[in-house]
């Protein structure tokens, strides 16, 4: 049975389009996650997702609510069967963590009884259990995230929705982050929807994918499915050439063995290799042994350069070329 059923939905701004005709359903207890670019709709469709922003057209099905149709009491009744997750955490600096997590319920209207039984299973829960009385400043990114989880999941939602949960996190920090979404998954059976700019995020937490692009669903399946080679098209730059122009940038795809993302892999290449790199995408490699495929658009590549990467990597390639405006 499906949890969430989009149909038909578009979205814009002053003529802009921001969706185009979205569809797409979630079953209950599934993890689905959207990828694109920055600008490609993402943040956007997460909010109509949430109830925070109504489109113009379409349907967002949840439970069999209508949420895009709903007066807006009810709708306020409906959010509360969905938990966020943000990217940079979004806790009151002011309160502690037991108050932060506590803090929908005291909007509910819990009984203050209640809502103490309540936040200390939601600590045991994500595994912080004796940092009750602690406040935001005293935690690690890895610790506030944590928290925001517990909070999302205060007021037992159906949906969670995460915001790049865990862009701001490093990798080791994010591995046990998915790690405590899956187990929050399978324990709880919560049907978990997540927007991600990180292939590999998507491959770790996954079960199916979809890929937007300008507002629309350029690509669908299984994370396997997404990761094949003719689908790659949907994350590289949509202007991609293989023929260099004056100016033009190259992207390169490095594949680098997994403790190498532990280090600033970018600017240890900038300093050793005199070009600067912007990170677009990381993606498992296809040759799996724990390495990682990082394309990057390099500015200033040359022939002494590209021999510099690939001596840090185990392998580098060019795989196009962009615009200098890109």
């Amino acid at each position: 049975m499906n949890l969430l059923e989009v149909e038909r939905l578009n979205r814009a701004f002053g003529g802009q389009t921001a969706l185009h005709d979205i569809s797409f359903n979630v079953g209950k207890g599934q993890r689905l996650g959207i990828i694109g670019r920055s600008g490609a709709g993402k943040s956007t469709l997460l909010r109509c997702l949430s109830g925070l922003d109504r489109p113009q057209s379409g349907k967002i099905l949840l439970e069999g609510e209508d949420m895009a149709t709903l007066p807006e009491a009810r709708l306020v009744v409906l959010r509360r069967r969905i938990g966020l997750v943000f990217q940079h955490f979004n806790l009151l600096t002011s309160r502690t963590v037991a108050a932060n997590v506590a803090l929908p319920l005291e909007i509910a209207g819990m009984p203050k009884a209640l809502r103490s039984k309540r936040v200390a299973e939601l600590l045991e829960l994500v595994g912080l259990a004796d940092h009750a009385s602690k406040y935001p400043a005293m935690l690690s990114g890895g610790q506030k995230q944590r928290i925001g989880i517990a909070r999302a999941l205060a007021a037992h939602p159906a949906l969670l929705l995460c915001d790049e949960a865990t862009s701001a996190l490093d990798p080791e920090t994010t591995e046990s982050i998915l790690a405590l979404l899956a187990d929050i998954n399978q324990v709880l059976g919560l049907t978990i929807v997540f927007i991600t700019h990180e292939m590999d995020v998507v491959r770790r937490l996954a079960q199916q994918v979809l890929v937007l692009e300008k507002g629309r669903i350029v690509a669908r399946g299984t994370p396997a499915d997404i990761l094949d080679a003719n689908q790659m098209a949907a994350i590289l730059p949509p202007n991609l050439s293989q023929t260099p122009q004056d100016g033009s940038h190259a992207i390169v795809r490095l594949t680098v063995g997994t403790q190498a993302l532990c280090a600033p892999l970018l600017h240890t290449l900038e300093q050793q290799c005199q070009a600067r790199f912007a990170l677009l995408h990381t993606l498992p490699s296809p040759e799996g042994d724990g390495q990682v495929d990082v394309v990057v658009q390099a500015d200033g590549l040359s022939v002494s350069t590209m021999n510099a990467l690939q001596a840090h990597a185990c392998a580098a390639e060019v795989i196009g070329y962009v615009p200098a405006h890109s």
